[in-house]
């Protein structure tokens, strides 16, 4: 699935060739993706300008002329690419699944294999008590997000560290595949609990801010690497992600551990039904 740094390199890509474009017409080849196409989808997004492309956690904002929102979320195997009038394709192939044509003729096409991606249209002044951002946690990437804050959040949590990192509510965006990096940077293992890191004193802990500072120092090379191509994630204009040349941990299993001062072998093992990569000896 798309994380962070996967979504924040398409929303680059759409917003360096689609802001200030007219959309000209809406192409949808079914009925919807995981969710049906909201009621007057198609007419709410026809005749307008793109003003603005965002991001919040794993969800594409773009931002129209008559203050509504087209949200966009990838899913599992969504994408889009971006074609010029003069190279669109002669035919679509059977999971392109939204056409949009701009005013300059050009083509951007959604395409998603197992449709577990979804869009809406958000009516001016909806998006603060949309129900897809009513409980998510700050950008891990903003100053919010702070040893403090972190400590906060996991106050009292019995679950582990992986979990809780996972879950939304306590920061928005994060996937398995950062969580593991961030985890093995940090020195914390993936099985400690949530609430040992924040401690029982007021004051912020060491680990805490440990995580925040690999947290958001993981995000951003991962930006600059333009995300990390597992299967399928391709960018708008079809680049890969290179940050999964720098991955230390995540699909290392059996290897040695990458902390040269570390004679440990990366182990994986299951987290609410996803594989976690770390070394038992020097992640504590």
């Amino acid at each position: 699935m798309p994380e962070l740094p996967e979504v924040e390199t398409v929303r680059k890509g759409l917003a360096k060739r689609l802001l200030g474009e007219v959309i000209a017409h809406i192409g949808l080849r079914r009925e919807g993706l995981r969710f049906p196409f909201p009621k007057g989808f198609k007419k709410g997004l026809e005749g307008r300008r793109i003003e603005q492309i965002d991001r919040r956690a794993k969800y594409l904002l773009i931002r129209l002329d008559n203050d509504s929102t087209w949200l966009v979320h990838l899913g599992m195997t969504g994408k889009f690419t971006l074609f010029s009038h003069n190279d669109i394709p002669e035919e679509y192939g059977k999971h392109d699944h939204v056409i949009v044509t701009m005013s300059d003729g050009g083509v951007a096409v959604y395409n998603d294999v197992r449709r577990f991606g979804f869009m809406d249209l958000i009516v001016a002044g909806g998006e603060q008590n949309h129900h897809h951002f009513a409980n998510l946690g700050c950008e891990p990437l903003s100053e919010d997000f702070d040893a403090k804050a972190l400590c906060k959040s996991l106050e009292g949590k019995k679950s582990p560290i992986k979990n809780a990192l996972l879950d939304q509510r306590v920061v928005a965006g994060l996937g398995n595949i950062y969580v593991c990096e961030i985890l093995f940077r940090a020195g914390v293992s993936p099985l400690r609990i949530s609430s040992s890191i924040a401690g029982k004193s007021p004051q912020v802990t060491k680990r805490a801010e440990l995580l925040v500072h690999e947290t958001k120092q993981v995000l951003i090379e991962a930006i600059e690497a333009g995300g990390s191509t597992i299967s399928d994630f391709a960018a708008v204009d079809g680049d890969l992600g290179y940050f999964a040349h720098s991955f230390r941990v995540y699909g290392k299993e059996g290897e040695a551990c990458h902390n040269s001062r570390c004679s440990g072998i990366v182990s994986r093992i299951s987290q609410g039904g996803r594989s976690t990569f770390f070394c038992p000896k020097c992640q504590h």
